[in-house]
């Protein structure tokens, strides 16, 4: 069994985080998974049977994917909205599509400290969050994605784009040249990723805008590759996004 806990963010730095998380594989053998899209923009720090710590991001997910939990790894993560990739980051993820890469830490300064519990890594990252001003963040921006996640994707992109004042093509323009995929292809995986919580809990009715039952199992079967009882029965619990939604604080 793997160890998974989880944090929720301070308000102050919500517009940018989603969630925090720490893995720990002490099962004493490799521990094979499955990575779902969630909608996210992940950050983690990894180590894995060596003192050294790798920073990685990893950009939209928009397939499954199978993984490798190596013995004793251990892993903090933290879950960004999309806000962050422009003003946090300030770089694109598209080149990082359902893909990561390495970063420095010439911004985190991550120590050992910081990686002793989740509070360390939660009280660290959160101060160096809450130095990025959101003075500067586009009203629109801001707007668009508090509508998008407290709808969880169900918002139609053409009355998106009306309460905001933005064109759909400009911001399938923006959407494509930050994170490689258009909004509505977005939104579609974040709803599939706010099914999680029902799902894991035995739900399998759709409780997000999906137009019917049969709509709804052909859109977990799109990304999860099985129909909504298999997953919710996580079998040999290789499913890992449902393992870690059940840990979430409501």
């Amino acid at each position: 069994m793997l160890t998974i806990r989880s944090a929720l963010p301070d308000h102050s730095i919500s517009h940018f985080v989603h969630s925090f998380w720490m893995l720990e594989n002490k099962t004493g053998k490799d521990f094979p998974a499955t990575l779902l899209p969630n909608g996210m923009v992940d950050m983690a720090l990894i180590k894995m049977n060596s003192e050294n710590w790798e920073i990685t991001v990893r950009g939209i997910d928009t397939m499954r994917s199978q993984v490798m939990i190596t013995a004793n790894t251990k892993m903090f993560s933290i879950g960004f909205k999309l806000l962050a990739v422009e003003y946090l980051f300030e770089n694109s993820v598209k080149d990082v599509l359902n893909g990561g890469k390495n970063i420095s830490n010439d911004f985190w300064q991550f120590t050992e400290d910081d990686m002793n519990c989740l509070e360390n890594f939660c009280n660290k990252a959160s101060q160096k969050i809450q130095t990025i001003s959101t003075e500067s963040i586009d009203s629109r921006k801001k707007q668009l994605f508090e509508l998008i996640y407290s709808t969880k994707g169900s918002m139609p992109v053409k009355e998106l784009s009306e309460k905001v004042y933005w064109s759909s093509r400009q911001i399938n323009r923006y959407f494509n040249q930050q994170f490689g995929i258009s909004l509505k292809a977005y939104c579609n995986i974040l709803r599939f990723g706010a099914s999680f919580k029902h799902i894991s809990a035995g739900k399998l009715f759709p409780e997000q805008n999906f137009t019917d039952q049969n709509h709804f199992i052909k859109e977990i079967k799109k990304y999860a590759g099985v129909t909504p009882k298999k997953l919710s029965k996580n079998k040999d619990e290789h499913f890992i996004d449902l393992m870690a939604i059940k840990k979430l604080p409501s």
